[in-house]
């Protein structure tokens, strides 16, 4: 079904290539430096990935070949109203665990797949529950795993995950980056 498309994984995701492979589909990875991950302050929340991943999309157009199908992922944690990115230094990764524990949050994931003459966008949602995490926990995780390239400072296949979530309901790749049934049966459509 795919073999008129080449395929292209733009993200710089070791997580989001493991995914991927999972599908068993031959893929490129290709990756742009320095693509903007910003935002219009006005967007609803579910719609932040969404926006990303398709402005991550949009910055290949102009190199695209005919038969090429880019991928593009941007995931974010969301607690209440606020938006947790990746953290900017080791204390601000234990400020948002601090702030996840003991609570239920969203993952939301936006995906983008484009071809030169087409695209679709689509975001996944799951929600996660955290135990009462403790500091020493905190401070083990921060200190041993160095989160600072994950939405919400935490990965939840890495120790973290292990010991400290309790619940999740809806799909566990989307907490990992990229919500591969979803993109499976969209491609399967495209």
């Amino acid at each position: 079904m795919l073999e008129n498309y080449h395929i292209i994984l733009a993200s710089n995701s070791p997580r989001r290539r493991q995914l991927l492979s999972g599908l068993d589909i031959d893929f490129e990875v290709r990756v742009l430096p320095d693509i903007e991950e910003s935002y219009p302050t006005s967007l609803a929340t579910p719609d932040i990935p969404v926006y990303i991943a398709s402005e991550k999309a949009a910055a290949y157009k102009d190199m695209m070949s005919a038969h090429d199908l880019i991928i593009t992922a941007d995931t974010v944690v969301v607690l209440g109203n606020e938006v947790l990115g990746k953290p900017v230094d080791l204390d601000d990764a234990r400020r948002m665990l601090r702030e996840l524990s003991g609570q239920t949050h969203q993952v939301i994931t936006g995906v983008c797949l484009m071809t030169r003459e087409r695209q679709r966008s689509f975001a996944v949602t799951t929600d996660v529950t955290f135990k009462t995490l403790t500091e020493a926990e905190i401070d083990y995780y921060v200190d041993h795993y160095k989160p600072l390239d994950k939405a919400g400072a935490y990965g939840i296949q890495e120790w973290i995950g292990y010991i400290g979530v309790t619940s999740l309901s809806g799909s566990y790749f989307n907490v990992m980056g990229l919500p591969v049934q979803r993109i499976y049966n969209e491609l399967l459509t495209f």
